[in-house]
């Protein structure tokens, strides 16, 4: 078994990365429905919390459907995220999570997700400050490193896991690579290999399909996979890699009346949560994937990405599942 804090995992785990736009509470249902252990919610700005912006303090809302589920917010100093951690305490999380990992300019500029990797003593403080200030088991997500010259993933895990964090999930790729390039695991299994760690650590990146999983598990030795874009528009993934593992066999591909159904529900959740405008547009980046293989498909998918009325966006499904309806996915 595997523990974060006082909440017990089964062995290898597989976690919900957060994702701005994406790790919402309407996938983050869906996710949890096909097997994700825990969830993340999107990552949210300490300093939008303090004060009192809408945008984060709309993504603090958690339901029971998904526990464990934890918060991730992001930030660099260290009294705004003390009292941002006060703020996501009231919304009863299992888990509060810092975002070091964060690659994108507008966060990294402000010393913030991965700018904080060039100040390893300010990540260590920060994370011991927010330890000691909460009930709650505090989470890492962090990447290898700013660069190839600065990685020391080793070391900063061992520091961290020292001021209290509970566990650590480790994106395979530095700063400075962003998204590109293949995620290297070698560094984490180098954390997990470090007879001094005893946290879970979990691997993330590139782990896009079961087999990848299992060689994670099995090769890498780590305690768990943080699955991200694997599971955007598929959240069948969870179980498709839980089904491999217990019988080296592939799932069924999901059906076109499944994959249907669930861009339906997706899109219902959404518009329930968000309104009618937002829960159209955000759950548009989905239907790629909901759809991926459909030969000839390309008509229904630009309906789907550029209606900007739900009624349409419905009548577009269910045209999918009157024409498609009979098609066997290979």
């Amino acid at each position: 078994m595997v523990k974060i804090g006082n909440i017990t995992l089964e062995d290898f785990p597989l976690l919900l990365a957060p994702m701005e736009d994406v790790s919402d509470p309407p996938f983050r249902a869906l996710c949890k429905e096909n097997g994700a252990d825990v969830v993340y919610t999107e990552f949210i700005s300490s300093e939008g919390l303090i004060r009192d912006a809408a945008k984060s303090v709309q993504k603090l809302d958690i339901y029971e459907k998904e526990r464990p589920v934890g918060i991730q917010i992001f930030g660099s100093n260290i009294d705004s995220m003390l009292r941002s951690v006060e703020i996501v305490e009231a919304t009863k999380p299992d888990i509060i999570d810092i975002n070091f990992g964060c690659p994108v300019k507008k966060v990294v500029c402000k010393g913030a997700g991965a700018g904080i990797l060039k100040d390893i003593p300010l990540m260590v403080e920060l994370t011991k400050a927010m330890v000691e200030h909460t009930h709650l088991p505090v989470t890492v997500k962090t990447r290898l490193g700013w660069d190839h010259d600065s990685i020391k993933i080793v070391e900063v895990a061992e520091r961290l896991q020292d001021v209290g964090c509970a566990a650590i999930s480790i994106h395979g790729r530095t700063r400075a690579q962003m998204y590109k390039g293949d995620a290297d695991w070698k560094p984490i299994a180098a954390v997990k290999n470090n007879p001094r760690m005893h946290i879970p650590v979990f691997g993330n990146g590139d782990v896009n399909t079961p087999e990848r999983a299992v060689e994670m598990r099995d090769e890498y030795g780590l305690d768990g996979a943080m699955i991200g874009r694997a599971s955007i528009g598929n959240p069948w993934f969870f179980n498709q890699v839980k089904h491999f593992f217990k019988t080296g066999e592939h799932m069924p591909t999901p059906t076109i009346l499944q994959r249907v159904e669930a861009a339906r529900r997706h899109l219902q959740m959404s518009i329930d949560w968000k309104g009618e405008t937002l829960g159209v547009l955000e759950t548009r980046r989905h239907y790629t994937n909901y759809f991926k293989g459909i030969p000839h498909f390309k008509e229904y998918r630009t309906r789907l990405v550029t209606s900007n009325a739900s009624e349409d966006v419905f009548a577009t499904l269910a045209d999918v599942e009157r024409e498609w309806g009979d098609y066997v996915m290979a």
